[in-house]
């Protein structure tokens, strides 16, 4: 069951993920140049796959609560970035995006903040690969 559960996890997280980081990624260039109908895609994009999104966290604990790793450090991190990359995109990253498309304005404070949330996902998958203390000796 651990092997279903993990091969979810990892199918959810490309399948969610991947695209709300490109289409986010994407965002303040096409919004410097002006063109709202591909804004409108992206924002739409980054608003349902993050949407779908929640399986990962929802199938990441129940494959850490199968291996018997949920009190583990560089889980808790994970999770703890998890929740700060979703804080990022729901809070502050979705309604900017919405702003830039309604009002115009400057795109380069989306774009430093598209770069953490990418890089806080980037952190998480390292941590999930290594896994500090993993008996796979990776």
């Amino acid at each position: 069951m651990t092997k279903v559960l993990l091969s979810i996890h990892v199918l959810a997280a490309i399948i969610a993920i991947g695209p709300v980081t490109v289409a986010a990624s994407m965002f303040p260039a096409v919004a410097r140049r002006g063109d709202g109908r591909a804004l409108g895609l992206l924002h739409r994009i980054c608003r349902v796959y993050s949407t779908i999104a929640v399986a990962v966290p929802v199938f990441g604990l129940a494959t850490a609560s199968s291996l018997g790793v949920l009190g583990d450090a560089w889980l808790l991190t994970s999770i703890a970035l998890t929740v700060l990359a979703a804080a990022l995109l729901g809070l502050a990253i979705l309604p900017r995006q919405r702003r830039l498309i309604d009002d115009g304005g400057d795109a380069r404070r989306l774009g430093m903040l598209t770069g953490v949330f990418n890089l806080l996902w980037a952190v998480v998958v390292v941590l999930m690969i290594v896994r500090p203390g993993s008996t796979t000796g990776v």
